[in-house]
């Protein structure tokens, strides 16, 4: 393969491809260790922090929000999934600047522009597509299925007067708890929507419990964490390759295979391929569907103008003529 001549790491023996193979997967290997204990001290926080739509979602629909552990690994499983995927995703820009140190010195001038332009571009779409499914279609999505769930089979209560010299007892309701209940007393909290009992001190502090309420719902909604942290993982996933959309029509446009006139002659095709896209990463109600495949359909036409702004001979820095450019 054609290197640039000026760079003395262009020209390279197997044997040295190997010992530079060797350096750069050492050199990333031992970048991502302290990453990973990094990311074991902020598994906790950021495990809550996924926890929160669903709990949030499960209030709001008198359900229990406490998720379940069915099996005595299974938390600790789902923080060490966490724990991996942020290692991951930390350690990504130095395994990739590993990488390029590595295939760089084998690619043209005009290779190596086109990836100093669509790595990053990349990364920040890929932020953006996560970004957007939990701040946007994750709180619609939970809403729907929580709602869905808690309306099937619900039961209808009888109501009546009381009976001749029966009385109802009558319990605090707080939006949140006392400062310093003493033992025996009990309230309800309904900003955890639960009914909470002081048992006793530990170390002169109150040691509070507390008991879940929920709606008379037919179906009694209590998710397993790891199946729930597994599913948002997916999705972000999915988000995060789909919202790659303008890459690929750049791709597309710099290699030949179509060019924008053609693009544009099939925006109707383009706008029902969002709109199976929409069905297939969310429930399929109307509001989550409209919110994926808007955004998608958007970054189509993203990409058809930076085809115009961005075409592969300014990106590689060549002339009309192919000569590069100084």
């Amino acid at each position: 393969m054609t290197t640039d001549s000026d760079n003395p790491l262009a020209v390279m023996s197997f044997g040295d491809h190997l010992d530079e193979l060797r350096r750069r997967l050492i050199l990333a290997i031992a970048g991502i260790l302290p990453i990973f204990f990094l990311a074991m001290g902020v598994g906790r926080p950021l495990l809550a922090l996924l926890m929160t739509p669903i709990r949030e979602s499960l209030r709001e629909a008198n359900q229990p929000s406490a998720l379940l552990a069915t099996g005595p690994f299974e938390a600790f499983s789902t923080y060490f999934r966490v724990v991996l995927v942020v290692t991951i995703l930390i350690s990504a820009p130095w395994i990739v600047y590993q990488l390029w140190k590595f295939v760089s010195p084998g690619l043209y001038a005009a290779e190596r522009r086109f990836a100093y332009l669509l790595v990053p571009m990349s990364a920040v779409l890929t932020v953006v597509g996560v970004a957007f499914f939990y701040f946007v279609i994750l709180p619609v999505v939970l809403a729907f299925l929580v709602q869905f769930g808690s309306t099937l089979g619900k039961m209808d209560i009888t109501t009546g007067p009381l009976p001749r010299g029966v009385t109802l007892s009558s319990i605090a309701v707080l939006d949140y708890d006392p400062i310093a209940p003493v033992v025996g007393q009990e309230w309800i909290n309904t900003s955890l929507r639960q009914i909470r009992f002081c048992i006793g001190t530990d170390g002169g502090k109150p040691t509070v419990v507390g008991a879940e309420l929920s709606s008379t719902a037919g179906v009694l909604q209590q998710y397993r964490i790891s199946e729930y942290v597994k599913m948002l993982l997916n999705f972000a996933l999915a988000f995060g390759v789909a919202f790659q959309m303008p890459i690929v029509v750049l791709l597309l446009g710099w290699a030949g295979i179509v060019d924008r006139q053609t693009l544009a002659r099939y925006r109707r095709h383009v706008i029902a391929a969002c709109a199976i896209l929409g069905a297939l990463l969310t429930p399929a109600d109307p509001l989550s569907m409209m919110l994926m495949a808007i955004p998608l359909y958007l970054l189509f036409e993203l990409g058809m103008v930076l085809l115009v702004v961005l075409p592969a001979d300014r990106v590689a820095g060549t002339s009309k003529e192919g000569n590069v450019a100084d």
